[in-house]
């Protein structure tokens, strides 16, 4: 970051010289606003420990979170210019990049790095007649916010089953697990890491199971593209699911508007991984190629050998 550690230098200078005496101006930080997600999910932890560390340790500049209903907003937000980061499942910012399904026309997003992979998890209440997706006919489910993109994968995991017939209710995850709760629905998708606060809080509450989904990979992957992996939550992921799940994986980016200066971009990928374990660092480069690395993330990976 020594680029933009003599560049906040030369902006001390020019605001404290020649100040006349008394106390010096201090410069104005340039705000950097992370679209993130909704309460309760991963997101929305992850946006809020990001925009520290750029306040903390990116001089100049100051990290700001803004509450979305996920992946789709967060990359309409980006195009209009309302932030300058963005947190978005895979899927959705190939989606964005190419012009199609919620988006009217192409977004200029390049990736800074992969996070963490996000699991599709379809949540019902422990011994209920959910046992699959064919299950979900005529029953309430909870398919994501709006413009979420939970909501993009439920739908096209219902659209491979060819299961249309059922009752959907745009909920967040938060949302979600206090109506399965309360049994206002039968079951509900989520997109997200694991654990997720808000399945885990549920999960203590009312015993719960998941639903497999693995047999969903190769359908999806031939229709949407190969963002979608076959992938195994694990055993204990929550309380009282004590047997591995197959399920659908997908990559979390973080991205930035392709325009973005790429100094700025290179210390935003330096920031992102500087307190990554090795696992992360090998799979921060790895994005499919119709979204792409900023050249800056690309210049950071070269010089750290990534």
């Amino acid at each position: 970051m020594r680029r933009a550690l003599a560049s906040a230098a030369a902006a001390l200078c020019l605001a404290g010289c020649g100040s006349g005496g008394g106390e010096e101006a201090q410069p104005e930080r340039e705000p950097l606003a992370i679209a993130t997600g909704g309460t309760g999910g991963i997101y929305s932890d992850y946006g809020a420990n990001f925009a520290r560390r750029i306040t903390a340790d990116l001089p100049g500049y100051r990290g700001t979170t803004q509450e979305t209903t996920g992946s789709v907003e967060n990359l309409q937000r980006l195009r209009e210019g309302e932030v300058q980061i963005a947190l978005t499942l895979a899927d959705t910012a190939l989606d964005a990049v190419e012009g199609r399904e919620a988006f009217d026309r192409p977004v200029p997003v390049r990736a800074l790095a992969q996070i963490y992979p996000s699991y599709i998890q379809l949540v019902t209440r422990a011994g209920s007649s959910v046992e699959s997706v064919e299950d979900l006919t005529g029953k309430r489910v909870g398919i994501g916010s709006p413009d979420s993109g939970t909501q993009v994968v439920a739908e096209r995991v219902l659209d491979v089953a060819g299961i249309d017939d059922l009752q959907r209710r745009q909920l967040g995850v938060a949302e979600s697990a206090q109506a399965l709760e309360d049994g206002s629905i039968d079951a509900f998708f989520w997109s997200g890491g694991v654990p997720t606060a808000a399945v885990t809080a549920l999960a203590r509450k009312q015993p719960v199971a998941l639903v497999p989904l693995g047999r969903w990979t190769r359908p999806m992957r031939t229709r949407w593209g190969g963002v979608y992996e076959s992938a195994t939550m694990p055993a204990g992921a929550y309380a009282g699911v004590d047997a591995p799940v197959q399920t659908v994986s997908i990559p979390n980016y973080v991205v930035v508007d392709e325009h973005m200066n790429g100094v700025l971009a290179q210390d935003l990928t330096e920031l992102l991984l500087n307190s990554a374990t090795n696992a992360e660092r090998a799979r921060a480069p790895r994005v499919i190629a119709p979204v792409g690395l900023h050249p800056g993330a690309e210049r950071y990976y070269s010089q750290a050998g990534g």
